[in-house]
Order: C-alpha cells, then structure tokens, then sequence
C-alpha cells in the first residue's frame, strides 16, 4: 500500500513536470484528502429511532400501548411508518430490547417542557443576613423585623446574628432573651432552620418559611 509520504512525493514529481498546475494547488489537495476526521460523540441520553435501532429484533409496543410481542425490528418501523408515527427505542438494556412507536418530536417536547419545569421548581433560596446588637433600640429593631417579613415573604431564609461586644459578652443569658423576643415579633409563619446557637460575637439563628 503506497504510504502517505510516497504519495505526496509521487505528486510533487508530478507537478515538476506540470509548470501550468501551481504546487500549492496539490498541497490544499493533500490536505483536504488526509485532513482527520472529527470524531462524532452520541449523546449517551439520545433515544435511538427507526433505521438507527441496529438489533435484529425488538419487542414492540403500540401507540394505544399494546404490547404487539416480538418482532423484527424493519417490520416494526413498517408499522410505525404506516402510522405516520416514530419507532423508539425505549429500553435499549432488556433482551430484546424493548421499543414504542410514538410521535418522537411530540415526545422530545413533553420532555424539554418537563425539564423546564423541574429547573423552575428548583429555584434558588437565598438566606439573607439581619444583624443587631444589646442595646439595638427599638425603632431599629421594628425596622429589622419588618426586614425579616420581607425575606421570608418572598421564600428566603433568613440568618439573624447577636453580636456582642467588650464588657457586653458577660451577660449572653440576657442577650438570648432578646434574640428570642426579637424573632417572636417576626409576624410571617416560619420555623427554625437552625436552633439558637452560640458562637464568639454573640448568638445566631436561621429561620425559614414555613
């Protein structure tokens, strides 16, 4: 079998003697010729459909969902195309594999619009950070509160923080009292996501709605 190499050298011989072909003509050629094919990856998740189902013999169900046995598998796309429907191959792993005919672009639609909706359900929940303090007033205090309704109203969680500071950290019972009275006047339903716990700087909770 003549190799590459002796291919391009018989074809440079050849142009030598063609002075009316230039020699960048038979490069592009080479080129083209050899140039690698890019490898086609499959979709491991694609269905197969009609000529694409390879096997020999499937088991066939029907578009009313009838189960029409064991059939070769050109007979079953006959069936399907009669029907002006599709042959899909829906468990490619049973012996025979086992096969549906149905409207496969109709099929492909109710799937995309199932997924949309599974990605909608899975929305994003963000906790949002309320932080006050011991000696927090309590014109700010109402200001954080209705703060919290907000978050929770809209389906966030929400992380109130305590923080102490200096000689403040000697009474912590006290300041547990009010973070306790604090998420009591959270007037939207919600239940602890986290429970009450110390830390450093204070206290902190994580409330969710309910």
């Amino acid at each position: 079998m003549t190799s590459i190499r002796q291919l391009h050298k018989k074809i440079k011989q050849y142009a030598s003697c063609v002075p009316l072909v230039p020699w960048i003509i038979f490069q592009k050629i080479i080129r083209r010729v050899f140039r690698p094919r890019q490898k086609i990856v499959r979709d491991p998740h694609a269905l197969r459909i009609n000529e694409f189902i390879r096997v020999p013999k499937i088991m066939l169900i029907d578009d009313q969902g009838s189960n029409l046995g064991e059939m070769e598998t050109w007979k079953a796309v006959e069936i399907a195309k009669e029907r002006e429907l599709d042959l899909v191959e829906v468990f490619p792993k049973a012996f025979p594999p086992v096969c549906k005919i149905m409207d496969y672009g109709k099929h492909q639609y109710q799937q995309s619009k199932q997924n949309r909706l599974a990605q909608a359900k899975q929305k994003k929940i963000d906790i949002k950070g309320i932080r006050i303090g011991l000696k927090t007033d309590d014109h700010d205090l109402n200001f954080k509160r209705n703060q919290a309704d907000k978050f929770l109203s809209k389906g966030n969680k929400v992380k109130i923080e305590l923080i102490l500071k200096g000689r403040e950290k000697a009474h912590r019972d006290l300041a547990r009292k009010n973070l306790e009275g604090f998420i009591s006047g959270i007037s939207t339903p919600h239940k602890f996501e986290e429970p009450i716990k110390g830390i450093p700087q204070g206290f902190n909770v994580i409330i969710a709605p309910e």
